[in-house]
């Protein structure tokens, strides 16, 4: 598969979790965040390790539960506390900026370098959702502001760790996706069993919207993340994360009848056009401009000094007849 699908196909990732809010709202029952959370982890997992049947094995137990509750676990209740306590989509405003702490981290954990372009299109990206989502201010809550940055703090390091430790050999993007998804699962389980006390009892709307969430929007959404993860730099993965607000501002104008103003359309503009200039690495930008580079530079060189030798042998060929 080239890269431009690779790119594609993880893209529907943050495009599926934009849906999310208008699942949550016009399906689920009010008031259960937690709840939410356990439900679209623990089934995705459990169904993920049904398919794959391969276990963690040595010391993946740990990491496994490691990376589950940074992506999950951790981020899960995070996200929706945020969500809860701060105003007008500026949880989403703070979620916005995990490009900039993917950069930071990929430079601390993998070595990545860090550049004035990759700051800037993380900076861009930020301020593309901003416009798109953030609407009148209210006070701000220190607690969700707080909450807002550790979990996408928490997403951006799951997110460099899974591509720093890759996979166990023979292991597929399929069966991890389940693991983490299942270590997740369980440490949210108890949280919301304290926070929000015994389950709450569904109808078959609250039911659908459920199915939906645990197998389109989480396990197959997070099987192409951490798939597009394997494929592409931390950066890049995290860098299509600015497509989740987009979606969910077209899918509330789409569906639920919400006014698009000119200002969240450019916002949107921006906010595409950072995904894109995330995806652009340092090898394709020199390509694109046209400079030769150092295979070609080699090829040709190797290809003259051939010449050079040909025509000696030439030249030999010639004086023995003479």
């Amino acid at each position: 598969m080239n890269r431009a699908a690779t790119i594609a196909l993880a893209a529907l990732a943050p495009v599926s979790w934009g849906t999310t809010y208008a699942v949550t709202t016009e399906f689920l029952p009010p008031d259960r965040p937690l709840f939410t959370g356990l439900m679209r982890a623990l089934p995705a997992g459990l169904v993920l390790l049904a398919v794959a049947r391969v276990l963690p094995r040595g010391v993946w137990w740990g990491k496994a539960a490691a990376l589950g509750a940074l992506n999950i676990g951790a981020f899960f209740p995070l996200l929706f506390l945020a969500a809860y306590r701060l105003p007008g989509g500026l949880a989403a405003v703070f979620g916005s900026v995990g490009p900039l702490f993917a950069v930071g981290l990929a430079a601390l954990v993998l070595g990545e370098r860090i550049t004035v372009r990759r700051v800037l299109t993380a900076v861009a990206a930020a301020f593309g959702v901003s416009l798109v989502v953030l609407k009148a201010a209210g006070a701000l809550d220190l607690v969700g502001v707080v909450a807002a940055l550790a979990g996408t703090a928490s997403m951006s390091a799951g997110t460099v760790l899974t591509k720093r430790w890759g996979r166990p050999d023979g292991v597929g993007p399929l069966a991890m996706t389940g693991w983490q998804l299942t270590a997740g699962g369980l440490l949210i389980a108890p949280l919301a069993l304290l926070v929000e006390g015994p389950p709450p009892v569904l109808d078959g709307r609250n039911v659908a919207g459920y199915v939906y969430l645990a197998l389109i929007n989480t396990a197959v959404g997070y099987w192409l993340w951490f798939r597009g993860i394997g494929a592409l730099s931390a950066t890049q993965v995290t860098f299509l994360g600015p497509l989740s607000p987009v979606t969910a501002a077209v899918i509330g104008w789409a569906a639920l009848g919400e006014v698009l103003t000119p200002v969240q359309l450019l916002g949107m503009v921006v906010a595409f056009g950072a995904t894109v200039a995330g995806q652009l690495t340092p090898v394709s930008l020199r390509s694109s401009s046209g400079s030769p580079s150092r295979a070609s530079f080699s090829q040709s060189f190797s290809s003259t000094e051939q010449n050079i030798q040909k025509f000696s042998m030439d030249l030999s060929k010639e004086s023995v007849r003479r």
